[in-house]
This record gives structure tokens, C-alpha cells and sequence, in this order.
């Protein structure tokens, strides 16, 4: 079958440039929305802590190739996690929020990851798997005994080194497949490919839920489909 549909364009941009592009336009709008609390970030907020994060990571000599986990369930900061490594030049490794500290591990290993960072309530299990690996430091969102806050990365100002960044080369994303029929397989996601994985989406750009139904509107938010650990990637293995 032949589509009919017009060729895909892939912006020859970062996801950090894509998906910020309009932040400074649309300042105190809600970004992202916690469904459980109603918590939101806004676009400033979020391109704030994107690049907040981006230069602590800087100044802890993360960059460009290097890699960083997110052990969490979907929350609000994931997001600024995410673009923040992203604009630091690095790779997010999602990891599972239901792995144990074993797989969790493993994941840490495979993925050669220099930082976690993770929720309280999954700090033992963190603690735990990083042991086990060459993770150099260990972030909880909020506080936590036994470490750092995530606030602390976001002290170092909010202007980050530029770091070039080529759409079609530079990793940006290593999520796992589930493992069912083997070992979890990681899945390389360049900056370019994540984008592309957006594309099925840009027909929804704007769509939000009231009262169970999608309804459109310019820049409003979106739900949130899908896990953030494996959003796209899983079917992407290589």
C-alpha cells in the first residue's frame, strides 16, 4: 500500500531545542501536570530547570556520551531531568520503576551510568544497586538520607556550557526492553529518532483530557500515554 501522506520532516534540531522552543512565549502556562496532586511546572519553569540542571551536571564534569539514570515513577521532574541531561550533551538511561535493586543493577552496568537519581521511596533499592556498580553519586528528589538532594545540581546557575549536538548521531535516550523473551536489551535513541517517535503524536500537539474526552486546544497540556522508562524505545532495539 502506497501512503498518500506527505514525507516526514525530522527538525535537524536537539529534543532540548524542539521542545523548548516556545517556553519563553508561553512562560507561566502549564507544561506538565501532575495527575495525582495537580502539581504543575510550567514552560519556565521546566526550561529553567532543564538548564539548571544541565550546568550542575557540567560542573560535575558530566558530558557529552556519558550517561545518567532515572529510577522514578512518572513525575513532573522527570521531564526536567531529561532535557536538562539532554542539553548537557549526556544519555538518560530510564530504568523500570518496578525493578528490583538486582535488575536495577544490571541496568546500571550495562548502561555505564555516572549518576541515578531517584525517589525516596525507592532510595534503598537505589542505594543498594549502585553499590553494585560504577555509579559515582546518588540524587533523590526532595531529601532523603543518604542523598544528595536534586536541588543541589540545580545551584550552579542557569547557564549552561553550549555543547553541539548532532541530531542524527548524538544518543539521547538508552530505555530497556522488558526482558520477556531474554535480557533486557537496550535501545539507542538518537536525538533525531526521538523526535521522529513524536511525530504520531503531532496530530494530537495540544490535546487534553476533560472529563474523559480529548479535547484540542493550542499549547494546552497533554496526557501522558505511556511508563516514561520505555516510552518509544521499546520498539527500537538494536
Amino acid at each position: 500500500m502506497i501512503s498518500t501522506s506527505p514525507p516526514v520532516t525530522i527538525p535537524n534540531v536537539s529534543i532540548t531545542d524542539y521542545v523548548l522552543r516556545h517556553a519563553d512565549r508561553l512562560g507561566d502556562k502549564p507544561a506538565l501536570i501532575d495527575g495525582p496532586t495537580g502539581r504543575t511546572l510550567s514552560y519556565r519553569q521546566l526550561a529553567e530547570g532543564a538548564r539548571r540542571t544541565a550546568a550542575g551536571l557540567a560542573q560535575r564534569g558530566f558530558g557529552k556520551g556519558q550517561v545518567f539514570a532515572i529510577y522514578c515513577p512518572n513525575l513532573p521532574e522527570y521531564a526536567v531531568v531529561f532535557l536538562g541531561v539532554a542539553m548537557a550533551g549526556g544519555i538518560n538511561t530510564t530504568v523500570n520503576p518496578l525493578y528490583t535493586a538486582d535488575e536495577l543493577a544490571t541496568q546500571l552496568n550495562d548502561s555505564g551510568a555516572r549518576f541515578l537519581v531517584t525517589v525516596p521511596a525507592f532510595l534503598e533499592k537505589a542505594k543498594a544497586a549502585a553499590a553494585k556498580s560504577k555509579v559515582e553519586e546518588v540524587f533523590v528528589f526532595g531529601a532523603a538520607e543518604g542523598a544528595r538532594s536534586f536541588t543541589d545540581l540545580l545551584r550552579a546557575g542557569d547557564t549552561p556550557r553550549a555543547v553541539p549536538i548532532d541530531p542524527a548521531a548524538d544518543l539521547v535516550a538508552l530505555p530497556y526492553s522488558s526482558g520477556t523473551t531474554g535480557l533486557p536489551k537496550a535501545a539507542n535513541i538518537d536525538h533525531g529518532r526521538l523526535l521522529l517517535g513524536r511525530g504520531d503524536d503531532h496530530a494530537e500537539a495540544g490535546a487534553h483530557v476533560e472529563g474523559g474526552v480529548h479535547r484540542r486546544g493550542r499549547h494546552t497540556p497533554s496526557l501522558g500515554d505511556q511508563p516514561e522508562d520505555g516510552r518509544r524505545g521499546r520498539q527500537r532495539v538494536q
